[in-house]
């Protein structure tokens, strides 16, 4: 994997844009209809695309694929509301303010990516289908659980959003399309997967999109009088501090549970990441259109830390595994 991947450059390239040209008025307005359209296509595309034998293969390791949703919808958000206790108590005048902390809480209720957690645990030569199953379900699972996560947890910090509300709306805005999806995947299913470019188009370009839209309101707001680099970085370490902990925390836990070493690969990988994919629309979803700009910084931020990191502790786990293969050869 590339250390900066065009996707990455193509988000920056947004918040520049935005930071110096934002959209105003009825641009913003329309702006926000097109986001809408398009996060619809996108659950829709990925409902026709994703094979129901896929979701049922997937609860076969029931232990394994457990303890995923375990790392990524409770031990993320226990380590996030724990991180933000500790420096609340810590530091009179916090780090940064209730915004940034409430994008890190966010950041926390995630489901897992899919793509690079796939391809990281391949490079490792983890369990690639476990990998699939469990990114799978986590992606589903995150459509209802992440809004209802998301209202308890920012609940702690007095954000004062409400969990049965954002499900009901990130159920409305992403769910139904995805079931259409599913629904009509006998018809729609063969051409989304002979025509990849409507998955890619949807996905990346609502994302980018989004994230203008976002930054342009959050520019209008302020965002740069109240964010400064010195908040930028320490964000860049929270989130540094919390992949350390989750990637530990997941690898003792394979350790503890007894699994293999393929296994273990694909716990530490799935049970780590974070999405940006799912986490920019859901937040346009969940948080007003002035704080979504701010709320998806540190997720951004992560994202770039998280495949940096794990790429090269694939690459380790590969040369050991590779090792291993040849001295059990010469034996």
């Amino acid at each position: 994997m590339k250390r900066f991947d065009p996707f990455l450059m193509a988000l920056i390239c947004a918040i520049i844009l935005a930071s110096i040209l934002p959209c105003r008025g009825q641009m913003q307005h329309l702006l926000q209809q097109v986001v809408t359209v398009l996060i619809t296509l996108m659950f829709f595309f990925q409902g026709a695309k994703l094979q129901r034998h896929a979701i049922i293969e997937s609860v076969r390791d029931w232990r394994l694929q457990g303890t995923v949703l375990l790392c990524t919808f409770a031990l993320f958000p226990l380590l996030g509301i724990g991180l933000h206790l500790l420096f609340k108590s810590l530091f009179s005048d916090a780090l940064f303010g209730e915004d940034l902390w409430s994008g890190i809480l966010f950041l926390c209720c995630l489901p897992s990516t899919v793509q690079s957690s796939i391809a990281l645990t391949s490079i490792a030569r983890g369990n690639v289908p476990a990998a699939i199953c469990a990114a799978t379900v986590s992606n589903i699972a995150g459509i209802a659980l992440t809004p209802l996560l998301t209202g308890l947890v920012l609940g702690h910090v007095g954000a004062g959003h409400s969990p049965l509300d954002s499900v009901l709306d990130v159920a409305k805005e992403l769910l139904l399309p995805f079931l259409l999806g599913q629904i009509l995947q006998s018809w729609v299913g063969p051409i989304v997967r002979r025509h990849k470019f409507l998955i890619s188009f949807t996905d990346r370009g609502s994302i980018v999109v989004v994230v203008y839209t976002a930054f342009s309101s959050a520019v209008v707001e302020g965002i740069w009088h109240r964010v400064s680099m010195a908040h930028l970085a320490e964000v860049a370490l929270l989130d540094s501090a919390l992949l350390a902990l989750v990637l530990f925390l997941s690898h003792a836990m394979g350790k503890g549970m007894q699994q293999s070493v393929e296994n273990s690969i694909t716990l530490q990988f799935c049970g780590s990441k974070k999405s940006l994919a799912s986490g920019v629309p859901m937040a346009s979803v969940i948080f007003p259109a002035a704080s979504v700009g701010i709320i998806v910084l540190p997720l951004m931020i992560y994202h770039q830390i998280q495949l940096f990191t794990c790429t090269l502790l694939a690459r380790h786990y590969s040369r050991r595994t590779e090792i291993e293969k040849n001295a059990s050869f010469h034996v």
